[in-house]
C-alpha cells in the first residue's frame, strides 16, 4: 500500500497527518508520513509573542511523536535533502543532535505513493539592498528568540547610556518594523507591552517607555489592507496613543546596520530592523523541478496538484493557486492553509477524487491583536452577507479561541483545558514578560 508523504508539519502539514491518520485507523499507521525538521510543531502567529517575550514557546508546542501515536500515523524527524519524482522516492537527513563528536547524519531512503508539500514559507526581502544582511524576520521559533534576546539586551545597553546622559531628548533606542500587515503590527504593540513591563520593574534602566521609539514601515497607503478602510484607521489610532509612529506609502531603498533609508530620501535610525513585509517559498522548492512562481511558490491547480506532477500536491504557504487572471485565491495565513488541509483530506480519501470541486478558499474574517487586552478586526459574512466589525476585549477573545480551536483539533478539549490552565497558574508566578 503506498504512503502519502507530508513533508513540513505547520498548520496545513499538521492538520492533513491528523485528519488521514484519524481516517485510516490504528492498523495503517504506515500510509500517512510526516516529515519535519522539528520534533514540535509551533502556531506560527504566535511568533511575535515570542519575540516581546511575552509568552513562553515551551508551553505552546505540540508534540510531533506524540500526536503521531494518538493519530496513527509516522513522524520522522528530518530534512528531506533530495526528491526523486521519476522513482518516487525522496532522500531525509535525520536531525543531527550535537554531542560534540561530530558524527554525521543517517540519510534514509523513503518511497512515496503521493507527496504532499506544506513545508511553509521564508521571509521575502524582495531584493532591497542591506535587508537580508541587515535585518531579523520572524520565520521561526529559534529566529524569534534571537530578536528577543537582542531586544533585552539593547534595552539594557540603552538603559545605562540613558543614564549617562540623563538630559537627552532623544530616543534612547530605535526600532523599526518594515510591514504593516498583521505581523508587523502586532509586533510593534506586543513590543511596547514589554517596554512598559521593563520600565514598570525597572528591569532595562529606561525611566520611561517612550525612551523606546517604535516605528512601522509600509510601502502601500494602508496599514492592514486585509481589513477594510475603517477598521484600518481604528487601528492606527489606537498605535499612535501608544506612542508608535506609522510611516505608510514609504518604500524602503536601502537597509544599513544602524539604519533604513527610504525612497524618499528619509534615513530611519535602526538598533534593530525587523522584516515582516512578505513571504516566498525557500530555496528547496528551486530542487524540485516543478512549475513555480516568482516567489518561489509551487503553483497547483483547483485539487491543488502541481501542475508538473499529478502526484505531488502543495497546500499552505509554499503554494500558490491561482484565478485565470493571475490573482492568488488563498492568501498566505494559518486561515486559508487550514482549509486546504481539510479539503485535501477529503479529496486523498475519496473514492473518486476527479468528480470532487475544486478547492474554494472562503475569507473568515482577519483578527489583529494590539497588546494584552485589545484587539480590532473584521468577521466576513458574520450576520448573514454582513461583515461586522469587532474590537475591545470582544475581538481579543475571539482572537485568543483562534488559537485554542487549533489546539483542541488536535490535542482533543480537555488536553487544550488542561493546558490552558497550566499556563494561567504559571503566568500567577512569574514576570509579565520573560527578561532573561
Amino acid at each position: 500500500m503506498q504512503s502519502i508523504v507530508i513533508v513540513g508539519g505547520g498548520v496545513a502539514g499538521l492538520e492533513l497527518a491528523t485528519r488521514l491518520g484519524r481516517q485510516f485507523g490504528p492498523f495503517h499507521k504506515d500510509r500517512v508520513i510526516l516529515i519535519d525538521t522539528a520534533p514540535t510543531h509551533f502556531w506560527k502567529p504566535l511568533l511575535h509573542e515570542v519575540a516581546a517575550g511575552t509568552i513562553d514557546p515551551a508551553s505552546h508546542t505540540i508534540d510531533y511523536a506524540r500526536q503521531a501515536i494518538d493519530n496513527h500515523f509516522t513522524f520522522l524527524c528530518g530534512e528531506v535533502v533530495h526528491v526523486d519524482r521519476a522513482r518516487h522516492t525522496l532522500t531525509v537527513r535525520g536531525r543531527r543532535f550535537d554531542d560534540g563528536h561530530g558524527a554525521d547524519s543517517s540519510h534514509t531512503l523513503i518511497g512515496y505513493g503521493r507527496l504532499v508539500l506544506a513545508y511553509g514559507s521564508v521571509t521575502n526581502f524582495f531584493g532591497i539592498p542591506g535587508a537580508e544582511q541587515h535585518c531579523l524576520s520572524l520565520d521561526s521559533v529559534e529566529r524569534a528568540e534571537t530578536f528577543r534576546k537582542r531586544f533585552l539586551n539593547l534595552c539594557e545597553a540603552a538603559g545605562r547610556r540613558r543614564s549617562l546622559h540623563a538630559q537627552s531628548a532623544a530616543p534612547a533606542l530605535d526600532i523599526v518594523i518594515v510591514g504593516a500587515g498583521p505581523t508587523g503590527i502586532e509586533l510593534a504593540a506586543d513590543l511596547r507591552h514589554t517596554v512598559d513591563t521593563l520600565a514598570h520593574y525597572g528591569l532595562s534602566g529606561l525611566a520611561a517607555p517612550h525612551q523606546v521609539r517604535i516605528r512601522i514601515v509600509e510601502r502601500g497607503p494602508q496599514v492592514l489592507p486585509s481589513l477594510d478602510a475603517q477598521a484600518s484607521s481604528l487601528a492606527v489610532r489606537k498605535l499612535e496613543a501608544m506612542g508608535i509612529e506609522i510611516c505608510t506609502d514609504t518604500a524602503v531603498a536601502e537597509v544599513r546596520e544602524s539604519e533604513v533609508a527610504t525612497v524618499d530620501g528619509r534615513v530611519f535610525p535602526a538598533a534593530i530592523t525587523v522584516w515582516a513585509a512578505g513571504v516566498k517559498g525557500p530555496d528547496f522548492s528551486t530542487r524540485l523541478n516543478v512549475l513555480l512562481n516568482r516567489s518561489n511558490q509551487v503553483l497547483v491547480d483547483g485539487q491543488l496538484r502541481s501542475l508538473t506532477d499529478p502526484q505531488i500536491f502543495a497546500l499552505g504557504d509554499c503554494s500558490t493557486l491561482q484565478n485565470p487572471d493571475k490573482t492568488a485565491m488563498a492568501p498566505p495565513s494559518a486561515q486559508a492553509a487550514r482549509q486546504q488541509a481539510i479539503y485535501l483530506a477529503r479529496l486523498l480519501t475519496h473514492e473518486k477524487p476527479n468528480q470532487l470541486k475544486g478547492f474554494q478558499y472562503r475569507d473568515y474574517g482577519t483578527l489583529v491583536s494590539l497588546g494584552r487586552g485589545d484587539a480590532v478586526g473584521i468577521l466576513r459574512r458574520a450576520i448573514g452577507n454582513r461583515h461586522l466589525r469587532v474590537k475591545g476585549t470582544f475581538a481579543l477573545a475571539m482572537y485568543k479561541l483562534t488559537y485554542q480551536r487549533h489546539v483542541m483539533g488536535h490535542l482533543g478539549l480537555w488536553r487544550m483545558c488542561a493546558n490552558v490552565l497550566a499556563r494561567w497558574s504559571r503566568s500567577k508566578m512569574l514576570m509579565p514578560v520573560r527578561w532573561h
